[in-house]
């Protein structure tokens, strides 16, 4: 099975309610990058701001419930059911519960708990 992991353009950040103005306020005024708050409906962020990042883009996401900040990332594949397949071949399970996604794509973990967004990549 030859599946092709890419790095997709999206960064998340998980960081708590107590610290996120302070966060936000860093990007924005310290670091000066185009930062825009997003509307969001999700049962585990309250709010987000997208920051421009040279190609990519981070999500600056508030979590009511975290103590410490997170930083989870995106990989892209040509088709997300073989490389679920290809994963759990490998040893590595789908942890869908972390956080409500679509359908079509997956959250997983590295041995060292780093979350990535497993989705379709964008043939365009």
């Amino acid at each position: 099975m030859d599946i092709r992991f890419e790095a997709g353009i999206n960064i998340a950040i998980k960081i708590p309610k107590s610290k996120y103005h302070k966060t936000v306020s860093f990007y924005k005024d310290i670091l000066k990058l185009e930062v825009e708050e997003k509307p969001i409906d999700n049962p585990t962020i309250s709010r987000t701001h997208e920051v421009k990042f040279g190609n990519n883009v981070i999500w600056l996401d508030c979590v009511d419930n975290y103590t410490h900040s997170e930083t989870w990332l995106q990989l892209t594949v040509p088709n997300v059911d073989e490389a679920t397949t290809y994963l759990q071949l490998n040893g590595v399970e789908t942890c869908d519960e972390i956080e409500e996604l679509p359908n079509n794509m997956h959250w997983i973990q590295d041995p060292a708990g780093t979350v990535f967004n497993l989705q379709q990549r964008d043939t365009n």
